[in-house]
């Protein structure tokens, strides 16, 4: 739930973003988006903080959300599967609630809500993508075939390589960004090292995180 945190400069901001915390404290967990997804003809895979847990089979930190991302036309196959939930478009520093198919083509992050409560659940990214190859919305000319970037746990829960996280977490580099690289980072391969500063060399040239790749 990024885009409302990066324009927190007033008590009334901090006040807003307290509030929106809480509607995220019972979001699910990976297993439990899995369930629910169970048999869905797309790919998807968990994103963010939980796919590095998922990949390190541990949990790590406090996650204040769950994020997973879809290609961005089959999202209304994700959609199906909550009749009772409402989809919020976020982005910007704003939500649309209920959003239209404006909303959603000018933002790509999707908010689950659940109306009887008005909290939020679940955050789907909505990504390009060209038929089976995902699109890197940072750098569309980074171009990778599904099979090789999602990564799967014992229990077939999908997640999103731990190169490619850390290539999204880079660019803002929170604090909890980079607790993120450094207890990831030992875990990895050579070959995911490389390819994570080959990435970052071409998104993020100079980045900090260069020096220990």
């Amino acid at each position: 739930m990024e885009p409302l945190r990066d324009e927190i400069d007033t008590l009334d901001a901090v006040d807003a973003l307290n509030a929106l915390d809480a509607r995220w404290s019972s979001s699910w967990t990976p297993p439990e988006v899995a369930r629910r997804l169970s048999g869905i003809r797309t790919p998807w895979y968990v994103a963010g903080g939980w796919a590095l847990d998922l990949f390190l089979r541990r949990r790590t930190r406090v996650h204040g959300d769950i994020e997973i991302a879809v290609p961005e036309a089959d999202f209304p196959q994700v959609r199906q599967r909550f009749p009772a939930y409402v989809f919020d478009a976020a982005g910007g520093g704003r939500i649309w609630e209920d959003a239209s198919p404006e909303a959603l083509a000018a933002v790509h992050q999707t908010w689950l809500r659940d109306p009887a409560t008005g909290n939020y659940l679940l955050d789907v990214f909505r990504e390009p993508h060209d038929g089976d190859t995902w699109i890197c919305r940072r750098d569309t000319t980074i171009r990778l075939p599904y099979g090789d970037i999602v990564h799967r746990t014992q229990d077939g829960i999908p997640y999103l390589a731990p190169e490619l996280v850390l290539l999204f977490k880079a660019k803002h580099a929170r604090h909890k960004d980079r607790n993120d690289f450094t207890t990831t980072l030992p875990h990895m391969s050579r070959a995911q090292r490389e390819t994570l500063a080959g990435l970052l060399t071409r998104v993020h040239p100079g980045h900090a995180w260069l020096a220990d790749l």
